[in-house]
């Protein structure tokens, strides 16, 4: 019966998202995905945050790490399109996963355990206050280099939308560190809310705004614009008399992006792995869940995998056979260019508690490799030019007869990706098998690698971070011979 419901639900959708006008239809077969796990549903008693950052060829995507900078007084930092704004003295070293050309697709680590990434959430504003064109691209790095907590980086990010109006329709930016996390959501112009997930809960963002209900009196759990209820209520988005209590996403949200199956599916799929009471087809979907059991990296990288697998979505190509053809976008899908799951301890040295497991192109057919902190650098096949690639130049690196490109991560495992998807059922079961090889045995590796830096961390820092690179150093070579040898000739 449930399924029934949920075929009738989906087309029900589609033929609602098919009658608007193309301009607020938002695409089926992409979309980026985030997670946060409350620090006590965590194996590791901290925060963790996961993200599929999801966007349509040609991309490139380089990782770095940034150091500190000390600025003179009166420096301004430019924000976007002409806009300046005051520097500070010291901005924080982060780690950074860059997109060039990609104004809204940079994640950060921050040498505090701040990290920050986002999801679009189309808004149904039309009519935002800005300043010249308002701000985007920087909110985050802005974040990135001033703040200390993710508490901090809200009340920042807010500070900024109020002052110059967000440039985009609307977005959900993740922002957490090792005690706390909080979903920011942005609306074109100057209105924002943000809701902290709770500490023993799960929450998961798929394209939509899901903070609902807000209480900007419980300043511990909810910040926000002051007339954000007046606000909506003045536009008809919200009547008091009638709608009952307010609902940021039900009054905010483009209606198009609320129905869309794509965004309800992937939602609906990772809480419904993860949830100790999974939601049903037929219900709305909550903020958050409980979990049923205290949740690692290696469950959330099962979630970022996920296609639906064992529900009625679940689609594959006629063709290959590969789930990434399904007409219900997928977690994880073509478009994914890169993937990372942040563990953000504070009950260690913070170049050993923070690890980005970075994981570049679809996950289901690539690797995550961690890295640590107090690494000096990433690898150098992790970073490349600032330069987005033309599309000829893509498709002749990444949709070519597989191989190992020293130089370049993100090609290499583009490529296998793309190297898999032709041949999926032939060849999915041996990469699958090869990839979890090599993360499980890192996986193993990983917390006697960690004890050991820890051992020497008081007497000697830099052999202890020695001792982490060449930890992720092999991790990387491994999944670069787990790739190599894989067969593609069946």
């Amino acid at each position: 019966m449930r399924r029934i419901f949920w075929i009738i639900f989906l087309g029900i959708t589609l033929l609602i998202v098919g009658a608007l006008p193309a301009q607020q239809q938002l695409r089926s077969d992409g979309g980026c995905y985030s997670i946060v796990v409350g620090r006590d549903v965590s194996a590791t008693g901290s925060v963790i945050m996961a993200h599929n950052e999801d966007d349509y060829i040609p991309q490139i995507v380089n990782h770095r790490k940034i150091a500190r900078q000390t600025f003179a007084p009166g420096t301004m930092v430019h924000i976007d399109s002409g806009l300046t704004m005051e520097q500070v003295h010291q901005t924080w070293a982060f780690l950074w996963s860059e997109m060039p050309g990609m104004p809204y697709s940079d994640s950060y680590l921050n040498e505090w355990g701040v990290c920050i990434s986002s999801d679009a959430c189309p808004s149904r504003e039309d009519r935002p206050s800005l300043t010249g064109p308002g701000i985007g691209r920087m909110l985050r790095r802005l974040v990135a280099e001033r703040a200390t907590t993710a508490r901090e980086g809200v009340h920042l990010a807010g500070q900024l939308v109020e002052r110059f109006g967000y440039a985009g329709s609307g977005r959900t930016y993740i922002i957490c560190d090792p005690h706390e996390g909080w979903l920011f959501c942005a609306v074109n112009g100057r209105h924002w809310v943000a809701k902290r997930v709770p500490d023993n809960q799960v929450a998961m963002v798929a394209n939509t705004y899901t903070v609902q209900e807000i209480a900007l009196t419980d300043t511990t759990n909810y910040l926000g614009s002051a007339d954000i209820i007046d606000y909506a209520a003045s536009r008809g988005w919200y009547d008091p008399k009638t709608d009952g209590a307010f609902n940021f996403a039900r009054a905010y949200a483009d209606p198009s992006a609320a129905v869309n199956p794509s965004n309800i599916g992937r939602q609906w799929e990772g809480l419904r792995r993860v949830a100790s009471d999974p939601p049903e087809h037929d219900e709305p979907l909550p903020f958050s869940v409980v979990s049923k059991n205290k949740l690692d990296v290696k469950s959330l990288m099962a979630v970022l995998r996920s296609h639906y697998e064992d529900t009625p979505l679940y689609g594959v190509d006629s063709l290959t056979g590969c789930p990434h053809g399904n007409s219900i976008s997928t977690i994880c899908n073509s478009e994914t260019q890169t993937s990372f799951i942040a563990q953000l301890r504070g009950d260690m040295p913070v170049d050993i508690g923070l690890v980005w497991w970075v994981c570049l192109s679809s996950p289901c057919a690539s690797c995550y490799v961690p890295f640590y902190f107090g690494e000096p650098a990433f690898p150098e096949a992790y970073a490349g030019e600032s330069i987005t690639p033309g599309e000829d130049e893509y498709r002749s690196k990444v949709e070519k007869p597989f191989t190992i490109d020293p130089t370049s991560a993100y090609w290499t495992f583009s490529s296998f990706r793309y190297n898999v998807e032709q041949r999926y059922r032939s060849i999915a079961d041996d990469a699958r098998r090869a990839i979890e090889a090599v993360e499980s045995k890192a996986l193993a590796y990983r917390a006697d690698k960690e004890r050991q830096a820890m051992q020497v961390w008081t007497s000697n820092q830099e052999a202890a971070r020695k001792l982490l690179t060449d930890y992720s150093s092999a991790v990387y070579q491994d999944a670069l011979k787990a790739l190599k040898e894989t067969s593609f000739s069946r």
